[in-house]
């Protein structure tokens, strides 16, 4: 038995279809963020996905030249140019994407301020000089900053280097910027 689509059954089905290609889409500019760039690193050597994203000690790397923090497994941590040192802008598929740094975290032998906030879902993440702190997950191992220079989910993405910014051409994506140069 053949029937037609009511229009809500229509509209679901366009629904499903633009969000399928929405993911394929986030797919897309992920793989074309990945580079092949390598770098040096000091500090953890371990691996694992960023996404356990959880604030506590915190370390340094020198990626590209420059030396930024990353969390305790080595991975580069971000800040989002449109967040401001009280409020996180990255809620939604943007924070599936760019997981925060939950709880308050420190690093020894880092000059700057740690502290938090309190995000839309009641949660706390971790900040840095005014900065709420990000892991971003197309970094698959320690020492990549794949996400540096990103202008994606609505702003520009930034590596944080311990220093407050980022020597010229430093990017280890290869797509400029880093530091707080926003």
């Amino acid at each position: 038995m053949i029937r037609s689509l009511t229009r809500l059954e229509a509209g679901n089905r366009l629904r499903m279809l633009l969000a399928l290609l929405a993911v394929a889409a986030a797919a897309a500019v992920l793989a074309a963020c990945s580079s092949s760039g390598t770098s040096s690193t000091s500090g953890s050597t371990s691996t694992g996905s960023p996404a356990a994203a959880t604030a506590g000690s915190l370390k340094t790397a020198t990626i590209g030249g420059a030396t930024v923090l990353t969390n305790a497994k080595g991975f580069t941590l971000y800040s989002f140019a449109p967040d401001t040192p009280t409020k996180s802008n990255c809620n939604g598929t943007c924070a599936q994407n760019w997981p925060p740094v939950k709880g308050s975290a420190t690093a020894s032998g880092v000059t700057g301020t740690f502290s938090t906030i309190k995000r839309s879902d009641g949660s706390v993440q971790a900040t840095f000089d005014g900065h709420p702190l990000y892991t971003f997950v197309g970094d698959t191992a320690p020492g990549q900053a794949k996400g540096n220079g990103l202008n994606v989910a609505g702003g520009v993405w930034h590596e944080v280097t311990t220093s407050g910014t980022a020597p010229a051409g430093s990017s280890s994506s290869g797509s400029g910027g880093g530091g707080y140069g926003y």
